[in-house]
């Protein structure tokens, strides 16, 4: 980086009609400094007795502006680098593993590990969380190889790193990654009052509520409007040898009743591989959420965090208006992301 960071930041903040925040500013500087152990200085790592900070941790409250620093800062860096979601990079894990079963954990974790050492030096994973039990159970064991490979590690998330995880099953067993990430991470909260996605820019052209006759009219027309030059498509998806059919698929367009992908037993694989086929996407009859219906709003959460990673533009309907929206106890803070999120999704432009 011959010009400054903080520089740079500046003049695509500028360029983007951005404000610029001190805290942001902070945040930069932490970066400059990350970036200056791990990217350039070999013989300062090499003579230094500090274990060295393999990872950028980013936390902070939903629409602080995390990502937005993240994407600048991984966009600057001029190395073999992947930006993917948690939940893809741990797919692509579990299937390396499956294809070795033959071979002993430890073995596989090296392997999986060095190739990914011949493909990157740096992996972003924006909104960082672990619910999977299967997950946490390995993730010590996996990101301490990355770290011994020299591979560098940037994320964000709504939590601190001690809290990751909290109150999760077999809670011990998850303690020896939050050691190490304690350890290899620069953690850095980054403290804003406003979420920027709820801004006049971002006014949800497209999120209709209530469910009644009217808003069921809004939305076929906005349908028929988006897909009129398109066909319908018979559209299979094969996941892992269990077949999803997208029902109303218009070349690009997908159409779902929320029932359709929340009420099934789906995972993030499946959406995922929705994302993959689809350019835009419409919700239908999105409920208020509670205790009872918390398994759907957890796939709900993931569906969203899958389809905002891939940059995918949103239409839906809703039962109440997203300042309205209510949570389950239990998912309250994960649910604050998803409608920061939904703000942004039903915003962005589509054509």
């Amino acid at each position: 980086m011959s010009q400054n960071l903080e520089e740079k930041f500046k003049l695509y903040c500028n360029s983007k009609n951005l404000e610029i925040n001190q805290n942001q500013i902070e945040v930069i500087k932490n970066l400059q400094n990350y970036h200056k152990k791990n990217f350039k200085s070999f013989f300062i790592n090499f003579f230094s007795r500090e274990i060295s900070k393999k990872s950028f941790y980013l936390f902070g409250d939903v629409g602080v502006g995390k990502t937005m620093i993240l994407d600048f800062f991984f966009n600057f860096i001029d190395k073999k680098k992947q930006r993917l979601h948690f939940n893809e990079f741990m797919i692509n894990f579990h299937d390396y593993v499956h294809k070795r079963k033959n071979k002993n954990e430890e073995n596989v974790i090296n392997l999986f590990v060095k190739d990914l050492k011949s493909k990157v030096n740096l992996i972003y994973f924006d909104e960082f969380q672990v619910t999977n039990i299967v997950d946490a159970m390995i993730l010590g064991k996996l990101f301490e190889q990355i770290f011994r490979e020299n591979i560098k590690i940037i994320l964000t998330s709504n939590t601190k790193i001690s809290e990751l995880y909290k109150d999760g099953l077999q809670i011990d067993q998850f303690k020896p990654f939050i050691k190490i990430m304690k350890e290899r991470s620069i953690e850095h909260e980054l403290i804003i009052k406003d979420d920027y996605r709820k801004t006049k820019e971002n006014q949800t052209q497209r999120y209709f509520f209530p469910l009644n006759q009217e808003t069921n009219f809004k939305i076929n027309k906005y349908f028929r409007t988006i897909t009129k030059d398109k066909k319908k498509l018979l559209k299979n998806l094969n996941i892992k040898g269990r077949t999803f059919e997208i029902k109303r698929f218009y070349e690009g367009v997908s159409r779902f009743d929320f029932q359709d992908l929340c009420d099934q037993n789906l995972s993030a694989e499946d959406y995922l591989e929705i994302a993959k086929n689809s350019k835009f996407i419409i919700i239908e009859n999105i409920p208020q959420f509670n205790e009872v219906n918390s398994n759907q709003q957890l796939r709900f959460i993931t569906l969203l965090d899958i389809v905002y990673d891939k940059n995918i533009p949103i239409a839906v309907t809703a039962n109440e208006s997203l300042d309205q929206m209510t949570s389950s106890r239990s998912l309250e803070k994960e649910f604050k992301r998803t409608v920061s999120r939904l703000y942004e999704l039903t915003s962005k432009d589509y054509s």
